[in-house]
């Protein structure tokens, strides 16, 4: 059973994601929330696996809700439903296509994922199981746009990513690149010749060594680092 938080300004929407979220049954909304302060302190009481956050609720300006949420100071116990594993909520947000650069920098903040606004209701149900399951949630389009964001956004800072990259072993550089390709656990561990649980073991061991949450930051580790280099415009 995933625990979810919503947090939308509007009674309606969150009245809506309330009850289509409630209509599953391996998902429970905990709580709802209207602000990106006000998700910060029920996330920290409610303890949710979920924060479903809609992206006006943050903007640019705003986006170290997030960082907030994925990356609390202790996981201390919490009075609300216990999250599988102990981790820190992760946040899928609800986002128009035209956002790149908030979702880019919502990435940067710990995002687990996106989801567009328009998503059908099974979409919107299998997108926060996914992120429930600490996987990453993005659509082609996004990520192409993500892709290029961060083409154009390499500075100084990326110096700090290819360190990073050095910590990593040749198997785990075969790994994130067919992450960074979009490929499964499944379909990397065809082509690599190995199990689909080993990958699953990297793909962890490469998550904790760059500091990621998730498999969507991982991604952009890939391209920010050079390991991957985006197609010519």
């Amino acid at each position: 059973m995933a625990s979810v938080l919503v947090v939308h300004s509007q009674s309606l929407q969150r009245l809506g994601l309330r009850m289509l979220l409630a209509a599953e049954p391996d998902l429970t909304v905990v709580g709802e929330a209207t602000t990106g302060v006000e998700a910060v302190r029920m996330s920290a009481a409610l303890g949710p696996d979920v924060v479903l956050m809609d992206s006006q609720v943050v903007d640019l300006d705003g986006v170290d809700h997030i960082r907030r949420i994925t990356r609390p100071p202790t996981l201390l116990p919490v009075a609300g439903p216990a999250r599988s594993g102990g981790h820190a909520p992760r946040v899928l947000v609800l986002t128009p296509t035209s956002h790149e650069v908030y979702a880019y920098a919502a990435l940067r903040a710990g995002a687990g994922g996106f989801l567009p606004q328009d998503a059908t209701p099974a979409e919107l149900a299998a997108a926060v199981r996914i992120v429930a399951a600490g996987d990453a949630v993005t659509t082609p389009s996004l990520t192409r746009a993500l892709i290029d964001t961060v083409r154009h956004q390499r500075t100084a800072g990326s110096l700090e990513r290819e360190t990073g990259l050095d910590t990593l072993t040749r198997r785990e550089r075969d790994v994130l690149t067919g992450v960074a390709a979009g490929w499964s656990n499944t379909e990397i561990a065809t082509r690599l010749s190995i199990a689909p649980t080993t990958v699953k073991s990297h793909v962890s061991h490469i998550l904790a060594k760059i500091g990621a949450r998730a498999r969507v930051q991982a991604v952009v580790f890939a391209y920010e680092s050079g390991l991957v280099r985006p197609a010519a415009a």
